[in-house]
């Protein structure tokens, strides 16, 4: 099992929780019409950016390793959550390419991001959740 990621509540803040991943802190909150303060990126945030994250990384691991002449790699995430309660979650992705790249470059590219593990995970695997309460402090 990987080290557990931590949430901490900020009690400086209404809605807003602090992330602790390994040496990692990042903020997570919801918008002003759901509570918070906006004050960073939402949970739903932080699932899209974990996928725009993996393939942007997963691109510039593969250009370095072929020696594919990538200058820089963004990736760009839009949501459609709108049937969401209906068991459909649409994420679309952009892949931005700078470098002296042929067609077949970044044709190659494109179907390497198609191929990051968190595409994988959201695509092709069964995610199992189970939640736990912990034991309470005596």
């Amino acid at each position: 099992m990987s080290t557990p990621i931590t949430v901490i509540r900020d009690r400086t803040q209404p809605m807003r929780h602090i992330v602790h991943v390994r040496n990692h802190i990042l903020p997570a909150d919801v918008s002003v019409e759901e509570g918070g303060l906006d004050a960073g990126p939402s949970p739903h945030d932080l699932y899209d950016a974990a996928l725009s994250a993996c393939k942007a990384l997963t691109v510039l691991w593969y250009a370095r390793r072929k020696h594919i002449p990538v200058e820089d790699v963004q990736v760009t995430t839009a949501r459609d959550a709108s049937e969401e309660r209906h068991g459909v979650y649409r994420l679309a992705t952009t892949l931005h390419l700078t470098g002296d790249l042929s067609a077949a470059q970044r044709e190659e590219l494109l179907g390497v991001a198609t191929k990051c593990p968190v595409h994988k995970l959201m695509t092709s695997v069964t995610t199992e959740v189970t939640t736990a309460l912990a034991e309470e402090a005596a």
